[in-house]
């Protein structure tokens, strides 16, 4: 039975290699680089398509429904938390939008420091208690019809974009 949360473990690391490019270009514009806007518009568009679209889609739309499917198997029910980091995530990405907007250097730290922080602990949720108590909780057959789902999910993201191209890192 192929791990059914390997594949989101793995895109993490992906994740993880964005933001740490991220803190990195904050900390040089903190020691006085000059802000350089394409970096961060990339983020942004890297974090609505990779992070966002294609990750999450997989987590909350597969992943999370399943779980719930099997709730009198898990010991208990951390995806309403998972789901709120999601939304808190999206909220920093809106805060780094108005940065760019306002030209406001500050507020783009803000954020995407915020955003980094976030994820990085979100991640090591996830990858060590989430996906474990998914990996436990589910049927071979709820794995068997997730993988199915990835790959169809994954089919029709990659039919609209190529997401080797949104990993600038």
């Amino acid at each position: 039975m192929k791990n059914i949360t390997q594949l989101l473990s793995a895109e993490h690391q992906t994740i993880l290699k964005v933001i740490d490019a991220v803190v990195k270009e904050c900390e040089a514009l903190e020691n006085g680089k000059e802000l350089e806007l394409e970096f961060f518009q990339k983020t942004i568009d890297f974090i609505k398509n990779y992070a966002d679209k294609f990750h999450y889609a997989k987590e909350e739309d597969i992943l999370f429904k399943a779980m719930l499917e099997n709730i009198e198997n898990l010991h208990c029910n951390p995806i309403p938390v998972m789901l709120n980091e999601h939304d808190e995530g999206r909220e920093y990405v809106k805060g780094m939008e108005q940065g760019i907007a306002e030209n406001n250097q500050g507020k783009i730290i803000e954020n995407a420091r915020g955003y980094g922080m976030l994820l990085t602990d979100h991640i090591y949720k996830e990858d060590n208690v989430l996906y474990p108590m998914a990996e436990e909780a589910l049927t071979s057959e709820q794995k068997d019809l997730v993988n199915q789902q990835y790959q169809e999910v994954e089919q029709k993201l990659n039919a609209e974009m190529d997401v080797e191209d949104l990993k600038f890192v």
